[in-house]
């Protein structure tokens, strides 16, 4: 049984399957963006605009290998990369219906139509709800691999949902 703190070296059979599965995270959120967001327009990660497409790739395709050593990395970073690429994807059909910058103008000519406390609580309670079965699954797992991993990977997915809405939203306002 792996522990939440092995290494694997790479090359081994459990590593492949981590690199599998970090490696189609990775790909889910990648494919997302470009799906809703094909030149980052609307991409709410500084790092990801600044990077590119090109520099994104790349990245990931160093990092993927290193990550999948981990096994609670990978596990963790695959579930937050399948959330985030969800996420993309429940409005990446309006994205591109309407453009990318077409798309900014609707959200923020709504967001500006409605109290900022509503607006602002609904994506904080997002975040707070998925961090709250995140943070059930950390306690319920009880040290085990796969469900701490999850666990962590929901948490982290939380945060992220809270760092980089609520900063879009707080720069839609002002």
């Amino acid at each position: 049984m792996i522990a939440l703190d092995d290494w694997i070296p790479p090359g081994r059979p459990g590593w492949w399957v981590l690199l599998a599965l970090v490696l189609l995270g990775r790909l889910a959120d990648l494919g997302s963006t470009w799906l809703a967001t094909p030149n980052l327009a609307l991409e709410a990660n500084p790092l990801a605009r600044r990077l590119g497409w090109r520099g994104g790739i790349l990245l990931n395709a160093l990092l993927a290998p290193v990550f999948a050593c981990w096994p609670l990395v990978a596990i963790s970073l695959t579930t937050t990369s399948l959330l985030v690429a969800a996420r993309n994807l429940q409005h990446a059909w309006l994205m591109r219906s309407l453009g990318e910058f077409g798309y900014r103008s609707w959200f923020v000519q709504r967001v500006s139509e409605c109290p900022r406390r509503l607006v602002f609580g609904c994506h904080l309670g997002e975040a707070l709800l998925t961090g709250l079965v995140g943070l059930g699954l950390l306690w319920g797992a009880r040290w085990q691999l796969v469900p701490f991993g999850i666990g962590l990977g929901m948490v982290a997915y939380a945060v992220a949902v809270a760092v980089f809405t609520l900063t879009s939203l707080w720069r839609v306002r002002q």
